[in-house]
């Protein structure tokens, strides 16, 4: 089938609106018409060129919600009609990482996906007989994918498809860090480092899991606002003064549980050291540049502060992303709040210029 693209043909060269082919869905695989599609950091960051992993031709776009238009040969959790988020970061339930109960990170397709394939290697995509890979085994500034069964999360058909879709990628980061990952407590004392959709996700999940006090910082004054309205009770713009400040404010102690989302390495070691001393645990969400290194002092580990990742915030996306739609469908998660425009493909580049210029939190293109 004949489909509208955004195409990356060159990295940092505006991305045309071209038509590609689709070719059908193979075994184990599911034909998704795209509703709407989040504008995320992670896309600009891959058509900068800065990304090492980069690769072109490919069509960007991962933060996708739609409804299912045909599935290929043993696909048996989804059918035609069926309203879904995709994935970036798969779960099959079934290889070692998936059934050690340990990580979300299921490794049954991560190779061909890192490649730009789909699971046996091959694409769906081309533009005039030549294969147009599938970035993070999504590829969702398109008016249609073709993705992995795994990969897929069946969703309440109720949902609008332009608020969900900010859960495919950095809304769920941010909440499944506090709630699943970290596991904020009741009663807790939190710090966000960065207000972007990430960091808003961990300020909202750290309130739904009932911290009891909430430090946002960012330079954004705008962002702060936000914070506050996802419950944040302290708000102050970043800069060296941050930790000294954080300190001050907690008696010395330090925070229960801090959450870094800036990818600033600088920042991150800030998120280390307002941990609290015997127990106060750091996860960095950020991501770093090339080569970037985080600097962190030995003693700050030795009395006791824990470091964590959390790629995608911990959340296994088909049992996870379901349940954030149906907190946000009972009014127990505002996800409206995130989205500050709306764009059409033809305007996606204007999405890469707002989140540059720090306008707004997410920008979702329409279909």
């Amino acid at each position: 089938m004949k489909i509208r693209a955004a195409l990356l043909e060159e990295f940092g060269q505006p991305m045309a609106i071209r038509e590609l082919d689709l070719a059908p869905p193979n075994a184990g695989e599911v034909l998704v018409r795209i509703h709407a599609c989040g504008v995320c950091h992670t896309d600009l960051y891959t058509w900068s060129g800065v990304d090492p992993s980069g690769y072109a031709p490919t069509v960007l776009g991962h933060e996708g919600a739609g409804v299912v238009e045909e599935v290929g040969e043993g696909v048996t959790s989804l059918r035609p009609g069926d309203h879904v988020i995709t994935l970036f970061s798969p779960e099959c339930g079934e290889c070692d990482h998936c059934a050690s109960g340990k990580t979300n990170i299921c490794t049954a397709i991560r190779a061909q996906q890192g490649s730009g394939y789909l699971p046996d290697g091959t694409a769906r995509l081309s533009l005039d007989g030549e294969p147009v890979r599938h970035f993070m085994g999504t590829s969702t500034f398109a008016e249609y994918t073709v993705m992995p069964e795994i990969a897929l999360a069946k969703v309440n058909p109720e949902a609008p498809f332009d608020k969900i879709c900010t859960l495919a990628c950095g809304a769920t980061t941010g909440l499944a860090a506090a709630i699943h990952k970290a596991a904020v407590e009741p009663g807790s004392t939190v710090a966000v480092f960065g207000c972007g959709l990430v960091g808003l996700g961990a300020v909202a999940g750290s309130q739904i899991a009932g911290a009891e006090r909430i430090f946002a910082v960012d330079m954004s004054e705008e962002r702060l606002a936000i914070a506050r309205r996802y419950g944040a009770t302290d708000c102050f713009t970043g800069g060296e003064e941050a930790v000294a400040r954080i300190m001050e404010l907690t008696g010395g102690n330090g925070v229960d549980y801090s959450f870094e989302a800036t990818g600033n390495v600088k920042v991150m070691r800030q998120a280390v050291e307002v941990a609290r001393i015997g127990w106060g645990l750091c996860t960095v969400l950020g991501v770093a540049g090339k080569g970037e290194t985080l600097d962190i002092v030995p003693r700050l580990l030795i009395t006791g502060r824990r470091v964590q990742g959390g790629s995608f915030g911990g959340a296994k996306g088909r049992t996870h992303v379901p349940q954030f739609v149906d907190m946000y469908m009972a009014g127990k998660l505002d996800l409206d709040g995130f989205v500050s425009h709306h764009l059409s493909l033809e305007e996606v580049m204007k999405g890469f210029e707002l989140m540059e210029a720090q306008d707004g939190i997410r920008s979702v293109i329409t279909f």
